[in-house]
């Protein structure tokens, strides 16, 4: 075969996405006449119609559908790495979109300054994620990164930096019989309702933020389900259920007419970064080393 110009694969993932001549010109700068004849010359190394073209519509044949799940995977990952080399070459710059749950953290807005001092031509944007749905601006591209509450376990994500170990506690209602406790053991929940989270999150992780079974196999009763923070905290204060919260989070969203007791015999809480596996870029891997600079001072996992 002929050797291949990117321009024609270019010109014909541009009229696979628009399947139309002319807003695949415009997507490339490109008049509707030089489309046509790239696509004629893919097709012709190519020795088949890869578009069929009427005066009503443009669609893929079946060998054009072959070719774009075959090629448009490639060709992405050819422009991730000439992006990513071009951000080493002349040091990171560009955008950095960082998601979080709740509250940035202190150390999250250390290690973006840390970041920002580091990279000074890279800016970035603090983007808060529901809390229904930790994972899903990532995979969405909505942002480039994200700090999310433990456990990950999604397979196309990277499990970054994992950090801020946090005791948990219990959010009650004042009028609550535990907000008089100085603290509770696990084992207690079987005697409130946990408020849980719905949403796009995945059962593993909701069952994390609100398990079902005390660590002794205990039924807990399950509560009204909640999509933000706010959202929970406001019927716990209405005492319609309780609510696990880490330590950090509680001091952050603290009521008069909320309670936050201390409890003990569950896991710690931790907070982690991660990032998409195909989406990796310079610029999350050096934030992902400003974090772990932070995270690694005396007391930052604290």
């Amino acid at each position: 075969m002929s050797s291949l110009d990117t321009r024609e694969l270019e010109a014909f993932l541009a009229l696979a996405d628009e399947l139309h001549f002319g807003r695949a010109g415009e997507r490339l700068y490109l008049s509707q006449s030089r489309v046509s004849q790239l696509l004629r010359s893919l097709e012709s190394k190519v020795g088949a119609r890869l578009v069929e073209r009427t005066s009503r519509r443009v669609r893929l044949t079946p060998l054009g559908e072959q070719l774009l799940a075959g090629v448009r995977p490639a060709f992405d990952a050819i422009v991730e790495t000439i992006d990513e080399v071009r951000d080493v070459a002349r040091g990171v710059g560009g955008l950095l979109r960082i998601g979080f749950q709740g509250t940035a953290n202190d150390q999250v807005m250390n290690a973006i300054a840390l970041f920002q001092s580091r990279y000074p031509d890279c800016a970035t944007e603090i983007v808060e994620i529901p809390f229904s749905d930790p994972f899903g601006p990532v995979h969405r591209r909505e942002v480039d990164t994200a700090v999310v509450l433990m456990p990950v376990q999604e397979s196309d994500l990277v499990l970054g930096q994992v950090f801020s170990k946090q005791p948990q506690a219990l959010a009650v209602s004042a009028r609550h019989p535990f907000a008089k406790r100085d603290s509770l053991d696990a084992e207690d929940l079987a005697a409130c309702s946990l408020i849980g989270v719905h949403g796009a999150a995945p059962d593993y992780w909701r069952r994390a933020q609100a398990p079902v079974t005390t660590p002794r196999g205990t039924p807990i009763p399950t509560g009204p389900s909640v999509s933000t923070l706010q959202e929970g905290l406001a019927l716990v204060q209405a005492d319609r259920g309780t609510m696990l919260l880490c330590h950090p989070t509680a001091d952050y969203y603290g009521r008069r007419a909320v309670t936050f007791v201390p409890i003990t015999g569950l896991q710690d809480s931790f907070l982690s970064l991660v990032w998409h596996r195909s989406h990796e870029t310079a610029r999350i891997r050096a934030f992902s080393q400003a974090l772990a600079t932070v995270a690694d001072v005396p007391g930052g996992t604290a």
